[in-house]
């Protein structure tokens, strides 16, 4: 039997345990459904979360400049450094040809630092408009979580949920990751104290059947937003994807006409260029529409957002920075790269 809840938002939900320790994480193409003006300690908050990748990348970088010419042998070892702060290979190898190139004109470390920014710059800022998160006011919006087991995926749903409850949305939750049972119980606890609708699998073990409750509540309830979490078992990925294209092809039918639909990717960001393995897996079946990428306040990898967008071609939507509900923010390229090169 399917469970399903709803209780007027407190003003301040407290955030409740999870064995996932991640902090995730208008019309369409118009600014998310996040915080309208950015508080003076937005950027300090952002520096300190990126400070360990500032460090791995930009730090070392410098120290490299510091007492040296760039030669061919300096620009091997910048290569390096952004391939350790996981900055893709490829990635990396076209910044430092480019970096060879125009050695002669960057004489300086502060030039070549310059140079530095302005190529993540000419790599990130291409999404700059698909770095939102998509909200169409008037219609249902769904969004789809998928991404393996620790990445953060209930974590992310629950501060979500709770974002935009907030804002005076209605939310409907769908527990389909029916697999790992205390998923379904975090899940519960994130609605319950946000005042979320929520689905459970209660006996059955369809994720496909889940989501069509939660859909099929979401329009009776008049809801703006679904969330509906997936299993995250890679183990045997032929299985998951089987899994994951049924429950796709449920929530294409299921949706109203005029439905906002969003396939968002869980990444945790201390592993690196290992989590994007996972890009690939997920990246057809579920037609991702963008990453989320948790824990970024805990990592020297922050690199990836490079890689992500540069050979996945994927925008990175939302970012955790931190353990609190509200540590979810939206995805800026330039905050990132000036918080990055922040002295």
């Amino acid at each position: 039997m399917f469970k399903w809840f709803g209780k007027k938002s407190p003003e301040a939900p407290p955030q409740p345990a999870t064995e996932e320790s991640a902090s995730a994480a208008g019309s369409v193409a118009t600014a998310p459904p996040s915080e309208t003006s950015k508080p003076d300690g937005a950027f300090a908050e952002l520096k300190a979360a990126v400070s360990m990748t500032g460090k791995s990348i930009v730090g070392k970088i410098f120290g490299l400049l510091k007492e040296s010419e760039i030669t061919d042998e300096v620009i091997d070892e910048i290569e390096e450094v952004l391939i350790r702060a996981d900055v893709g290979l490829d990635t990396a190898t076209l910044i430092t040809d480019r970096i060879r190139k125009q050695k002669d004109q960057l004489g300086t470390s502060e030039k070549l630092m310059a140079f530095l920014k302005q190529e993540f710059a000419d790599i990130l800022t291409p999404f700059e408009k698909a770095n939102q998160l998509v909200y169409k006011p008037g219609a249902m919006n769904v969004y789809l979580v998928v991404g393996v087991n620790g990445a953060g995926k209930t974590t992310f749903i629950g501060k979500l949920a709770n974002r935009f409850i907030r804002e005076g949305k209605k939310v409907v939750i769908g527990a389909g990751d029916t697999f790992r049972a205390a998923a379904e119980e975090q899940l519960e606890v994130w609605a319950q104290r946000s005042g979320a609708g929520f689905i459970g699998a209660g006996d059955t073990k369809d994720p496909a059947a889940v989501m069509f409750e939660a859909l099929k509540q979401a329009r009776e309830t008049g809801a703006d937003v679904v969330l509906l979490d997936t299993a995250g078992r890679l183990q045997n990925k032929f299985n998951l994807m089987e899994e994951l294209r049924k429950v796709r092809k449920v929530i294409d039918q299921g949706m109203p006409d005029g439905a906002n639909m969003e396939s968002l990717l869980v990444l945790d960001a201390t592993t690196g260029q290992n989590a994007l393995k996972q890009a690939s897996v997920f990246k057809e079946t579920v037609d991702l529409s963008g990453v989320v990428l948790t824990k970024l306040d805990g990592s020297a990898k922050g690199g990836v957002i490079l890689t992500i967008a540069k050979e996945y071609k994927l925008p990175v939507k939302m970012v955790g920075v931190g353990e609190g509900i509200d540590d979810l923010k939206d995805f800026h390229a330039q905050e990132f790269i000036d918080a990055l090169f922040e002295k």
